[in-house]
């Protein structure tokens, strides 16, 4: 099985580079300062899981250097999206399935409109991972990685991407719904994203401080509320479940959005909670803790660095 990662950040490299230490045959497609260092140092993954370290890796500029493959993990930020989608046809063979690791829940769309819906698959995951320099990501938490075909069924293109996954040091799930998984990861990320960027706080903070924490599970309700009006099946998250995961997590976590905020960096914002904001518009469902956080960051979506 050949598989390319568009996008090797903090997601793509952590999964990358877990499935390139199993053995798989992966071609890293990036850019600028990080792509030269994989070229020429390989990759290396700081992980409280293990470390990896990559001496070389198959790293490309170019979708055209890698060719056809079997997979592709779309891991681009969304923002990056319509400039990244141009990469995907020249990885596309006969049975290439392209499965999106974003944010939202927007990216299939974009994505079975630009290749069609033979090549798209769905995905999300559970990862807490940033570049920390150039060829090194760095990981902190969390380590699930979800991914099915739309229509539900396990297909042999996925069934052997569960199996080369089951040789890597990571949580792989073959979902028959990831439609419902996107909007669950959705649920938790546009509260938990929001939440640590409006504060400027890592995740302990929020859950430890009351007032702050009883703010979390107000959203954590209204996107819920959006979700299951627009029937999606969430019905097994509540509230309190996924604020009890939250706590659970090391206090130290980060959301990529509170990453890219104190970088100086393009938020993802549009796609979380103003996402929240604006699917619970059209159906209406008040999202006034998502609008509140929306409001509050909009000055900094586009980034504020130079």
């Amino acid at each position: 099985m050949r598989i390319a990662i568009v996008g090797s950040g903090g997601v793509g490299g952590y999964f990358g580079g877990r499935l390139a230490e199993a053995g798989a045959d992966v071609t890293f497609l990036a850019r600028g300062a990080h792509l030269d260092a994989m070229r020429t140092r390989g990759l290396r993954v700081s992980s409280p899981n293990g470390d990896v370290q990559l001496r070389e890796v198959q790293a490309a500029g170019d979708a055209h250097d890698i060719g056809p493959v079997d997979v592709a993990l779309f891991a681009v930020k969304m923002y990056d999206t319509a400039a990244a989608l141009a990469s995907l046809p020249p990885l596309l063979g006969p049975d290439t399935i392209v499965i999106p690791l974003q944010n939202g829940v927007d990216s299939v769309v974009m994505i079975e409109k630009e290749i069609g819906r033979k090549h798209t698959g769905g995905g999300t995951c559970y990862v807490s991972a940033v570049i920390a320099e150039p060829g090194v990501i760095r990981h902190t938490a969390m380590d699930h990685l979800i991914f099915g075909e739309l229509d539900g069924t396990k297909s042999k293109r996925l069934e052997a991407l569960k199996q080369a996954c089951s040789r890597a040091r990571f949580r792989a799930t073959l979902s028959e719904d990831v439609n419902a998984d996107i909007w669950a990861k959705f649920v938790r990320l546009s509260v938990m994203s929001g939440m640590t960027a409006v504060t400027r706080s890592p995740l302990g903070i929020v859950c430890a401080d009351p007032a702050l924490f009883e703010m979390l599970k107000d959203a954590v309700r209204e996107a819920l509320a959006v979700a299951r009006a627009k029937g999606v099946a969430v019905s097994s998250t509540t509230v309190d479940g996924v604020a009890q995961a939250f706590a659970g997590l090391p206090p130290q976590t980060k959301t990529s959005m509170l990453e890219d905020l104190e970088r100086g960096r393009p938020l993802e914002l549009p796609w979380l909670s103003g996402a929240v904001v604006r699917i619970g518009e059209e159906i209406g469902v008040p999202t006034p803790i998502h609008r509140f956080i929306a409001t509050v960051l909009k000055p900094q979506v586009n980034g504020t660095r130079g």
